[in-house]
């Protein structure tokens, strides 16, 4: 398989793992680049520097292939900035940039040998990201489990929005969890994807609680809600009486300072590591409606290529037919 995203980033197939905060370390990073896509560790879980050389020389030793570290930087966060400097000395194949105005690190990496994606969820952020130097694109469907874009715009109109804007490569994110989702990504111009809460019910996501990934398998394409809404930071999560009330109290209009505690990290960890979902929450897109098992890394991406080729097999033949009447 042959796209400018497996060339850019010397990968098989152009498939890239989420950041999933709090969940995506070594064991699953290293699983999905054996695989043949780009697996990634996420920065910010890990906090301290040590943490996140740990982790990642960790992954070297788990896999010979490229990953990456993603970045999710808040507005006014400049804790990244030594983690940075840790994944530049550790000369880490590829970034991907999450969250506020990636300007600072692109300054900042200007001249490494780094590939980079960036996480956008519109055109506007996807032309500032190009401007920028940025490898490819990560675009977002409303679809999407974790933080969204504010606009609501699903992933069948984002994408080939995204691909007329920009000259960069674009990978379709949202909604994506098979081999199905895989090919219609490239229908719709992307030249390859972004997963997040598919890569949550495998085997190696190791760090997730067994409850999260059953709930993730059982529930519904209905199951999800939007959280956060009121204070401008709309994220998907699983429906739970705990989420509801999060909704509930923003309509009654509680402030980020009222709500602090439970939209906290520290809330998603008590439900995605202990199972407690009566304190606690799970990001979720509304892909676990497709989300029937949890494989292995290496089964999913068997099935997502199978299925893919069947796929484009079938649409072979109709187009065929089409053109010998």
């Amino acid at each position: 398989m042959k796209t400018r995203v497996t060339e850019i980033f010397r990968i098989k197939y152009p498939i890239v793992q989420g950041g999933l905060a709090y969940l995506a370390y070594a064991e699953l990073a290293a699983a999905v680049s054996n695989a043949g896509g780009l697996g990634q560790i996420t920065a910010a879980t890990l906090r301290s520097p040590e943490k996140l050389r740990e982790e990642i020389r960790k992954v070297r030793t788990l896999t010979n292939n490229p990953f990456a570290v993603n970045f999710a930087i808040a507005r006014h966060d400049g804790q990244y900035k030594e983690l940075l400097e840790v994944a530049i000395e550790e000369k880490v194949p590829a970034i991907s940039i999450t969250g506020a105005n990636p300007q600072p690190i692109f300054e900042r990496i200007k001249g490494e040998n780094i590939r980079t994606l960036v996480l956008v969820a519109g055109v506007r952020q996807a032309q500032k990201a190009e401007q920028l130097g940025a490898d490819a694109v990560m675009a977002v469907g409303q679809e999407g489990g974790g933080h969204l874009g504010r606009d609501d715009i699903g992933t069948m109109v984002l994408i080939p929005r995204v691909v007329d804007s920009v000259s960069i490569p674009v990978l379709a994110s949202g909604g994506i969890g098979d081999g199905r989702g895989f090919l219609a990504a490239f229908a719709l111009g992307a030249e390859g994807i972004e997963m997040g809460t598919r890569f949550i019910a495998t085997k190696e996501c190791i760090h997730a609680n067994e409850k999260y990934k059953q709930a993730i398998v059982n529930a519904k394409e209905s199951d999800t809600v939007v959280i956060k809404r009121t204070i401008g930071s709309p994220g998907r999560v699983l429906k739970s009486e705990f989420t509801l009330d999060i909704i509930e109290r923003e309509k009654e209009g509680a402030t980020y300072e009222d709500l602090q505690e439970i939209i906290s990290g520290n809330a998603n960890c008590r439900y995605i590591y202990d199972g407690n979902e009566d304190e606690g929450f799970g990001w979720a897109g509304q892909v676990i409606g497709l989300i029937n098992n949890i494989p292995t890394v290496q089964e999913l991406f068997d099935e997502m290529i199978l299925t893919a080729e069947k796929g484009l097999s079938r649409i072979g033949n109709i187009i065929g037919e089409q053109t010998h009447r």
